[in-house]
């Protein structure tokens, strides 16, 4: 479980050129993530866990707590 978070804050730190991803990280805390950089963080998850997101799903991903939940539905 553990790893698959640390996955995503990776992909986060990635997509949003961040040298650091807080646990509570949100699209509301977070300036650089716009909706750009949401559909581009979208795509590298779905590459990452073999995963096709929703687009109901894509609109409620706007927390690392938020993707962890959506991408616990997807193993």
């Amino acid at each position: 479980m553990n790893n698959q978070k640390d996955n995503i804050k990776d992909i986060l730190s990635r997509v949003l050129k961040l040298s650091e991803v807080p646990d509570d990280i949100s699209q509301n805390s977070c300036g650089k993530w716009d909706s750009i950089h949401h559909l581009q963080l979208v795509v590298e998850l779905e590459t990452a866990f073999d995963a096709s997101i929703e687009p109901e799903e894509i609109a409620v991903m706007k927390s690392l707590e938020d993707i962890i939940r959506v991408i616990n539905t997807k193993s």
